[in-house]
């Protein structure tokens, strides 16, 4: 099976997610999404971009927030889901460490 790769340019990516290129910019700029080459003219967003967008539009739908404090709801989304990750790997070594003879 082959691994299909979705790009898209900031026009298509606009015309997608009904977001404005100024609001794109913004958002980019706040670091809630990335494009695949910053330094790079003409951004191209990848459909991980484009994952990350809708959840923080449902944010900015949903709680009213302002694209900054999405941002910062993101980043604390991403560490909590770290924390669980870890958490969930010390309870499995502790329980082989408990569970010994």
């Amino acid at each position: 099976m082959a691994n299909v790769k979705v790009t898209l340019t900031i026009t298509e990516f606009c015309l997608h997610t009904g977001v404005s290129e100024d609001e794109l910019t913004e958002i980019v700029g706040l670091g809630v999404i990335e494009p695949r080459n910053p330094a790079a003219a003409d951004w191209i967003f990848d459909d991980q971009a484009l994952t990350i967008f809708h959840r923080a539009q449902q944010l900015h739908r949903e709680l009213a927030l302002d694209w900054p404090g999405i941002a910062v709801t993101l980043t604390l989304l991403e560490e909590i889901e770290q924390l669980r990750k870890e958490n969930s790997q010390l309870h499995q070594q502790l329980a082989r460490f408990v569970s010994r003879p």
